[in-house]
């Protein structure tokens, strides 16, 4: 089993996979997007591997992640108007 000493040497492991899905969304999505949104779901696994890990960047949807994105914008628009 593959051990990661911290969250930064797992997001460089996976760097490719990030790349690749990126590409293939071929939209406003970042890799930071991707990861952020996946974090969030990896938080509430349990003994996640990294097999686990590249098959839900896979498998991710472009719909999803632009979903996530365009809330995120929003959230940080919204904050705007406060201060």
């Amino acid at each position: 089993m593959i051990e990661f000493k911290n969250l930064q040497e797992l997001k460089e492991r996976i760097t490719p996979a990030l790349n690749t899905k990126v590409k293939e969304i071929n939209s406003y999505v970042t890799e930071e997007d991707i990861w952020n949104y996946l974090k969030i779901k990896w938080k509430k696994e349990i003994n996640l591997t990294l097999y686990d890990i590249i098959n839900d960047i896979i498998n991710l949807k472009k719909e999803e992640i632009e979903e996530y994105v365009r809330s995120e914008a929003n959230d940080k628009s919204e904050w705007k108007h406060w201060f």
